[in-house]
């Protein structure tokens, strides 16, 4: 890296590793993801979540043990043990609240499994323990399969209800993965639950995939191929599998990102031999021009009213973040001055802030920049750390980093008090993407 020029040195670092790094990186066996906590909140809330009555020691899915688990490693509460609970009331009238206080649990979740019409139903009540007052009860339908699911919505309500902020216990996450050596491997773009449960491949490939994008519904990804030798983006509806190729000029196509109402596409062409961003009418197929400068311009990301794109720039002589105004002949705005590299813009979901990628005391990080204050904030501390994306209630971004030499996923809380880790046991994963919430 040395040895480049300022100018060149962080395209070819990172500006451009969304669109070339799979063609030289090799990604080991996909493995179902495995969550750590490795830097938690220090006054996290105590809360019990007992298990829950009607279910069998050998459930397929303990709803209580994955509704505990999506708080704990939502960062902010820190469940009991169930060996230290010293009874297990199903029902808001069988609780003791003064044993629970002597454990000095601040909240309690009891609830039970039961027969219904459709299959199954699932109540659960949360109470405070130090006044006993009950602050949620909901009687849920589900089904012996939707058991996981429902369980994740347990914890989004009950995160919601005590936190004030949506739970995204019930969203998915999407990265890229591959196996084996080269020349003989194989890529995956996979889907997962947020907890990193029951990843599912949506797209196998002997070419590189990257550069994920969900669509605002949640329904449909466009990704990068490089089937043919060649750069493609495609989008995919996921319940289908329907895959269609969206853009597939000369040169590089690269780094798509969805419009606001998922209309339109931004993305990242050289049809000059520039990379400059361009928007794509999905429908008509309709290409219009975003960007003409000299410099390396890539990464779009839309604003929320879909007015204008961020975006990353070495037009100032390093990467930085850049904004411009769609169908306005003005020069793009600067918006990073801090730290000589700021790229990836991910815009937070109340569009008050972007994540983005920063070279902070020599190492890669991730960081937020408030758009009204323009302060930049560095929130993790590793040196290779890179693609961030909000979680939709913006309480978290998830990462791609380095764990032991081998590529992994992580995440950080928007204010950067606690941090946990996704690791594959198999190998790397990488380009990490959340997806909205699901429309109900």
């Amino acid at each position: 890296m040395k040895s480049e020029s300022v100018r060149s040195r962080p395209v070819a670092r990172r500006v451009t590793f969304t669109m070339l790094a799979a063609l030289v990186v090799a990604f080991p066996v996909q493995a179902q993801l495995r969550l750590d906590i490795t830097e938690g909140v220090r006054d996290a809330v105590p809360i019990a979540v007992v298990p829950f009555g009607g279910q069998a020691a050998n459930a397929a899915t303990d709803v209580a043990a994955v509704v505990a688990n999506d708080l704990k490693l939502s960062g902010r509460f820190a469940p009991l043990e169930r060996a230290d609970m010293v009874t297990r009331p199903t029902s808001g009238d069988a609780i003791r609240f003064q044993d629970w206080r002597l454990l000095k649990s601040d909240f309690i979740v009891v609830g039970r499994v039961e027969p219904d019409a459709a299959g199954s139903a699932v109540t659960f009540e949360l109470f405070n323990v130090q006044t006993g007052q009950p602050l949620l009860t909901q009687r849920l339908p589900t089904t012996e399969r939707g058991m996981r699911a429902t369980a994740h919505r347990i914890a989004d309500l009950v995160f919601e209800r005590l936190t004030g902020t949506p739970g995204a216990f019930s969203t998915r996450v999407a990265y890229v993965s591959a196996e084996g050596k080269p020349p003989a491997q194989r890529y995956k773009l996979i889907v997962a639950d947020a907890d990193g449960f029951g990843p599912r491949t949506v797209m196998d490939s002997a070419e590189p995939i990257m550069s994920p994008a969900w669509s605002p519904d949640g329904q449909t990804l466009a990704y990068v191929s490089f089937e043919g030798k060649a750069s493609s983006i495609y989008v995919q509806r996921l319940a289908s599998g329907e895959r269609r190729r969206v853009s597939a000029r000369s040169g590089i196509n690269g780094a798509p990102a969805w419009s606001p109402d998922g209309k339109r596409l931004a993305l990242t062409l050289s049809r000059d031999g520039n990379l400059d961003i361009y928007t794509l009418d999905l429908a008509s197929q309709t290409l219009s021009r975003v960007t003409s400068d000299s410099a390396i311009d890539t990464e779009p990301e839309w604003a929320q009213d879909g007015g204008s794109l961020y975006f990353t720039s070495d037009r100032a002589g390093n990467a930085q973040i850049y904004q411009v105004a769609l169908g306005d002949t003005r020069e793009a705005q600067r918006l990073t001055f801090t730290n000589s590299y700021n790229a990836r813009p991910r815009l937070s979901p109340d569009g008050e802030s972007l994540a983005m990628v920063t070279l902070d005391r020599g190492g890669y990080r991730i960081a937020t920049l408030d758009l009204k204050t323009r302060n930049l904030r560095v929130l993790t501390d590793s040196t290779q750390d890179e693609s961030p994306s909000f979680a939709p209630n913006g309480a978290v971004i998830i990462y791609a980093t380095q764990t032991r030499g081998r590529g992994s996923l992580a995440m950080v809380s928007a204010d950067g008090r606690f941090q946990q880790r996704l690791s594959s046991e198999q190998g790397d994963v990488r380009e990490p993407v959340w997806s909205p919430f699901p429309r109900r």
